[in-house]
């Protein structure tokens, strides 16, 4: 049996890894934020929960969006086309939003009065979801090449 050129193993590595990125953002959104929501009806009780889970979680996000952007350009430059640098970009959309989020939304909301607390959290809301459809559409562009 021959053994898979460079190109398939960076296709499958990126894959995996926007696989693990895109069940992530989904089941945080779908399952743990309206699960906290009902756990935590007291809106102060809620917040400190959520500080702390997302405690620590930008390191993780951030070496995977570096494995992401090495993978699925290794991916492209050994022959796997141009569809991945789009998914690469994609990747890179959803990153910056990532940024913005754990850099200036998650510091702001952690010093925000109360009452603007339901604006950070749609705020952050849209930021997510926005998010979840970049990297499922880079994980869509990236599936479409490999296969074709």
């Amino acid at each position: 049996m021959a053994s898979p050129s460079a190109g398939v193993v960076f296709e499958l590595l990126y894959l995996a890894l926007t696989t693990l990125w895109l069940g992530s953002m989904a089941y945080s959104l779908v399952v743990v934020q309206p699960k906290v929501a009902k756990f935590f009806p007291d809106a102060e009780q809620r917040e400190e929960f959520l500080v702390t889970l997302a405690h620590g979680n930008r390191r993780p996000v951030v070496a995977l969006v570096a494995a992401l952007v090495l993978s699925g350009g290794a991916a492209a430059l050994t022959g796997s086309g141009t569809g991945y640098f789009i998914a690469v970009g994609l990747d890179v959309i959803a990153a910056g939003i990532f940024a913005d989020v754990s850099w200036r939304h998650w510091p702001a909301r952690v010093f925000a009065l109360p009452e603007e607390l339901p604006r950070f959290r749609r705020a952050l809301a849209v930021r997510a979801w926005t998010m979840t459809v970049l990297i499922g559409l880079s994980y869509a562009v990236a599936l479409t090449v490999s296969l074709s």
